[in-house]
């Protein structure tokens, strides 16, 4: 029996017009779909794909045994995920296995911050696996904002908002163009350091980009709390004719 291909797919933003034809293409004939949950929750990346599935489709989700409930510097973190990534890996292998393909849904870009790396790294030596890209969160972002993002020998910085606060201070300071993610719980921490580099009254905060609940706003009118789907941007400035 021949073996089964994986195919990590990025979906885009969250808007299925925004998907590429390869990933439409997948999503609507292949029978193993995968995706990651939190428990009890459908899933941000199967709520995107809503009535695209075959009637015959298995689905696979994969829920993740922990998200915020322990501390990143927390030994047990690490294990806990290395331990769901593995178990997931025997899971996939075993469609493979068995001549299927699988699909795993992967929101924006499956090589940019996604746990879809995490399995792949895993799999690729041992089995067929193919990557096809999406447009990334920010990107979907900045187009939101409607202002080019970066000009001529701009630099663009991309940070986590889950950095430490002088950590992201740093980057503020010493970028031309600036993507933050990871916001969340972060947004307190995020607006000191922008008070302290002085760029504030550059920042555009971003919820929901491309969906339907999109949301553009100056930083200083963003609030004491934001999404999960939120991205800050401070846009470049540079050379131009």
């Amino acid at each position: 029996m021949s073996i089964g291909q994986i195919y990590g797919v990025g979906l885009g933003p969250g808007a299925q017009d925004l998907m590429s034809v390869r990933a439409d293409r997948l999503i609507r004939q292949t029978r193993h779909i995968a995706y990651f949950r939190k428990k009890g929750r459908t899933g941000h990346a199967r709520s995107i794909v809503e009535g695209m599935f075959s009637d015959s489709v298995v689905e696979l989700p994969m829920e993740y045994p922990v998200t915020t409930e322990i501390p990143f510097s927390d030994p047990r973190y690490n294990q806990l995920l290395a331990e769901f990534y593995e178990t997931s890996v025997r899971r996939l292998m075993e469609v493979v296995k068995a001549g299927e393909d699988v699909v795993v849904l992967c929101e924006g870009d499956p090589f940019f911050y996604g746990s879809f790396m995490h399995l792949y790294t895993r799999l690729k030596d041992r089995v067929p696996v193919n990557v096809v890209p999406g447009i990334t969160g920010m990107s979907a972002a900045w187009t939101a904002t409607g202002q080019p993002f970066t000009w001529g020998d701009d630099v663009m910085t991309v940070a986590m908002g889950t950095l430490p606060e002088d950590d992201l201070f740093q980057r503020i300071t010493s970028t031309d163009a600036l993507v933050v993610m990871k916001i969340g719980r972060n947004l307190a921490k995020i607006r000191r350091a922008l008070e302290r580099a002085g760029r504030t009254d550059e920042a555009w905060l971003i919820e929901y980009a491309a969906m339907n609940q999109e949301r553009v706003v100056p930083f200083r009118k963003a609030g004491d709390a934001a999404p999960y789907f939120s991205i800050l941007l401070i846009h470049g400035n540079g050379r131009r004719p």
